[in-house]
């Protein structure tokens, strides 16, 4: 090394001692590789180092807003990487031509945009990919044909431009990879399996667990539409329609609570009724559209399950009165009359929503549509408010006759 730099180093060394500050970390001196370097509009490259803690301590780093979601965030650093969090995993998405920093700890996932032929295992997620036309990027699903609810996913099955690659317990590996597979997009189902996760993950394909049914709050569910727009880079697409929806919905939320009592429900194959747990959702869904839910003070096993069972005795005593019973089809059969309710279990005819004909019905696309939550918010609010809603009004909900 030259003398001038060998009295430059030592220069810097006493600053840092007198101040009491650590050195800058040097940049490397050998030149960056061809992937490496950001290449300009011009066609000319210019290498840039970047250091995962300069990235994310930096004044210039901004966080993304998040109105209701608690499970994920999203930082952005001027040098145009972002570093996502869901739950106890981090991941670094990479801007075209840019690679990760020298120094990226090796347990974070690293993405690199474009992000092209997606495993789609998440069927929650669906339903944001066609809401910002990037269902292109899509091209394995871990769910057949016939088990989307969602017309575009089906119809690009039909096409051939969708292509079944497995369940989330099972891929077919060896097509994923023939596909050259960006991100896997998967559920928690995964973590049943946790050696499926590990095999792709071997081969290269980095995997992305989707949380967004922890959510507790409707409208944080739906915000997941903004980290699927960081991913496919069109967030400014994914924040205009999450605004979109709460400016729909300002008229509901803003509406005094109604009073009336509401059960949601549907009874399981051996007799026993499913409900909603008190934090849950859908349980906050009917509270935004002015009802109120008949087991809010509901006690149960401590467990990351939304839903919990119990007895028919045990529910007819909380929602014999209620105002208005909601059965949930969407993994029973999808309902069209009371009698085919009561059939299912003879105490419910003695239900005053039943004797009134307060009883509605959940279409089988709800649960897939995750984008749809403001509908179904307003739907409730139909049901409460309105005299006589007719069907054609609704989104998830029909009367059963």
């Amino acid at each position: 090394m030259k003398r001038w730099k060998w009295a430059a180093l030592l220069l810097a060394l006493c600053l840092c001692a007198c101040t009491g500050k650590e050195p800058a970390l040097p940049v490397p001196e050998n030149p960056a590789p061809d992937e490496s370097a950001l290449r300009l509009p011009d066609g000319e490259t210019q290498t840039l180092w970047y250091y995962w803690k300069d990235l994310w301590d930096s004044p210039e780093t901004r966080r993304l807003e998040l109105d209701y979601a608690q499970s994920f965030s999203v930082d952005f650093s001027a040098g145009g990487y972002a570093r996502i969090r869901i739950d106890q995993e981090t991941y670094l998405l990479c801007p075209e031509d840019l690679s990760p920093p020298p120094d990226t700890p090796e347990e974070v996932v690293v993405l690199r945009q474009p992000l092209e032929n997606i495993y789609m295992q998440a069927t929650a997620a669906m339903d944001s990919f066609c809401r910002l036309e990037a269902l292109d990027a899509v091209t394995l699903s871990g769910t057949r044909a016939e088990g989307w609810y969602i017309p575009e996913a089906r119809e690009a099955m039909e096409a051939g431009r969708l292509v079944y690659a497995g369940k989330y317990n099972a891929p077919d590996y060896e097509l994923i990879v023939s596909k050259n597979c960006g991100l896997a997009l998967e559920s928690t189902m995964i973590y049943h399996n946790p050696e499926v996760k590990e095999q792709l993950e071997r081969l290269g394909i980095p995997v992305l667990v989707e949380r967004s049914s922890y959510e507790s709050h409707p409208l944080g569910r739906m915000e997941w539409i903004k980290l699927y727009g960081v991913l496919m880079g069109k967030l400014e697409e994914a924040e205009a329609f999450f605004g979109g929806q709460l400016e729909r919905l300002a008229p509901v939320l803003e509406q005094e609570n109604t009073g009336k009592t509401v059960a949601f429900f549907y009874i399981t194959s051996n007799g026993a009724v499913s409900v909603r747990k008190p934090g849950d959702y859908i349980a906050k869904a009917i509270d935004l559209a002015g009802g109120v839910y008949v087991f809010q003070d509901l006690e149960g096993e401590e467990n990351a399950l939304s839903t919990m069972n119990m007895q028919m005795e045990s529910f007819y005593q909380g929602a014999k009165d209620a105002d208005i019973l909601i059965y949930n089809s969407a993994i029973d059969a999808n309902l069209t009359a009371i009698e085919e309710l009561v059939a299912k279990s003879e105490p419910l005819a003695d239900f005053k929503a039943v004797r009134n004909g307060d009883v509605w019905c959940t279409g089988k696309s709800m649960f897939q549509e995750a984008l749809g939550a403001g509908d179904m918010i307003l739907d409730i609010n139909a049901v409460l408010t309105r005299e006589d809603p007719a069907d054609t009004d609704m989104n998830y909900l029909h009367r059963l006759t």
